[in-house]
């Protein structure tokens, strides 16, 4: 195979994986697009599927309404890292909204 073959070759398969990567960039952008659309509201079905610690953390901040991660950590007797994290959780489920006042970060139930 002689270098021009071999050079040939080489930009076909990239142009291919180029493709496909245009693909998977397209297909996550509908992916996010699809999950954005469909924000799910607590209700009390969805209270009851979470598991335990995202349901506690839930209705912490349901009872306290809008809340930082230490509010709902002194409620809860947990790290407020952890209650951050749960949180945040949360927020990429589409039961609970973000909110950032400052370096604050507010959190509250999403109501549809």
């Amino acid at each position: 195979m002689c270098e021009s073959e071999t050079i040939e070759m080489i930009l076909k398969n990239l142009t291919e994986m180029n493709e496909k990567l245009d693909k998977l960039i397209q297909l996550k952008t509908d992916i996010n697009e699809k999950s954005n659309s469909e924000k799910v509201s607590l209700d009390v079905m969805t209270l009851i599927s979470l598991p335990d610690h995202l349901r506690t953390t839930a209705a912490t901040l349901f009872e306290l309404g809008t809340a930082t991660a230490d509010s709902v950590a002194e409620v809860t007797q947990k790290e407020r890292a952890v209650e951050s994290n749960y949180l945040n959780q949360l927020v990429r489920m589409g039961h609970v909204r973000k909110q950032r006042t400052g370096r604050k970060v507010y959190f509250s139930i999403r109501e549809n």
